[in-house]
């Protein structure tokens, strides 16, 4: 079939191929009965404007990056859905960009963004706390938007969440559960979320009056296998700990698994809690404790302001969301000790 041309589309809808031009670049002084009349003439011949003609007139792209670091495929989804949640009806296109570390391909990134022609990006952490990516893309002109970055909270518009809290939260419930003996399973040392979840952990141990056992912390990467390989190390000998603080959800699934190749039943022997409340730990069994991270609100927000930042509106610079504790099913009360001759035992 013929390829349907802006000149088929003047001519159907009466006008010239200069004022179909002009209604498709939003261009001024072309009244609304003739926007409607080219736009009906489009839709009766199922034409679609060149977006990469229209950006050069332009000289926009109407691109969107989405740049993330190999987070669990739900974190992803929920990333990229509340990206395009707000992008629906703006006359953006979204790319993404997932890089497999950012620390070690940092030098490249703003290259790429550059190469792709992108209007503005969206960082997703850790590329949102990348102090030389910020620095380039200011360098480059390329407007920007954070979620959930810790540092240098000027640079740029950003989503933050306080994930100190998030964690504090989680290590009290065990607490208040009775455990005292708690693992904990740290994600990448590259993600400022890392140290900020150790820090509220901290707290609610100092809070309830007991030590942090340092012999008790591993580093999975926030992975299911880093997981799991930490899972089998701090439960693999006598003496293993009553309960597991775990950095993200992906890793507690990895330690559930850990556990049961051990022969240990969740959660009579072993309460494990993660964090994000990602899919799989609702699907998990028993169903995982977590802490719900706003993720999709937090890629709305960000988005928006990067909207905002391109059309030169103005808008707030910061938002702040919050993390809420997900009690469910793999944490429990510790079991009180039995003394010879109770008729509990």
């Amino acid at each position: 079939m013929k390829r349907t041309t802006i000149v088929d589309v003047g001519r159907h809808a009466g006008v010239s191929t200069k004022t179909v031009s002009r209604v498709f670049n939003d261009e001024p002084h072309v009244s609304d009965a003739v926007k409607q009349r080219v736009r009906a003439a489009a839709s009766a011949l199922n034409y679609h404007p060149n977006v990469f003609a229209q950006s050069l007139v332009r000289r926009r792209s109407h691109l969107i990056g989405l740049v993330y670091e190999k987070p669990s495929a739900s974190y992803v989804v929920e990333l990229q859905e509340g990206v395009l949640e707000r992008l629906e009806g703006e006359g953006y296109r979204l790319i993404v960009i997932p890089v497999q570390s950012v620390q070690q391909n940092a030098a490249d990134i703003v290259g790429l963004l550059r190469a792709a022609a992108l209007d503005g990006v969206v960082l997703a952490p850790p590329a949102s706390d990348h102090l030389m990516i910020l620095a380039q893309l200011d360098a480059a002109g390329i407007r920007y938007a954070r979620i959930a970055p810790t540092r240098q909270l000027e640079l740029g518009s950003s989503t933050l969440l306080d994930d100190v809290a998030g964690a504090r939260a989680v290590a009290a419930h065990l607490l208040a559960l009775g455990h005292r003996d708690i693992g904990i399973i740290k994600g990448d040392p590259d993600h400022a979320a890392t140290d900020a979840r150790l820090i509220g952990y901290g707290e609610a141990f100092r809070d309830a009056g007991c030590t942090m056992r340092l012999d008790r912390i591993e580093t999975g990467l926030f992975t299911f296998d880093g997981g799991h390989a930490a899972g089998r190390r701090l439960l693999g000998g006598m003496d293993r700990p009553t309960a597991i603080l775990v950095q993200n959800d992906e890793m507690a699934v990895g330690v559930m698994l850990a556990a049961r190749e051990l022969g240990l039943s969740l959660p009579d022997d072993l309460s494990i809690a993660g964090f994000d409340d990602a899919e799989v730990s609702r699907i998990a069994w028993p169903r995982l404790t977590t802490v719900r991270q706003p993720v999709f609100e937090m890629a709305v927000a960000a988005t928006d302001m990067l909207i905002a930042d391109l059309e030169g509106r103005a808008s707030q610079r910061q938002t702040h969301h919050t993390n809420m504790l997900q009690v469910r099913d793999s944490t429990a009360a510790l079991p009180r000790p039995t003394a010879p001759g109770d008729p509990s035992a």
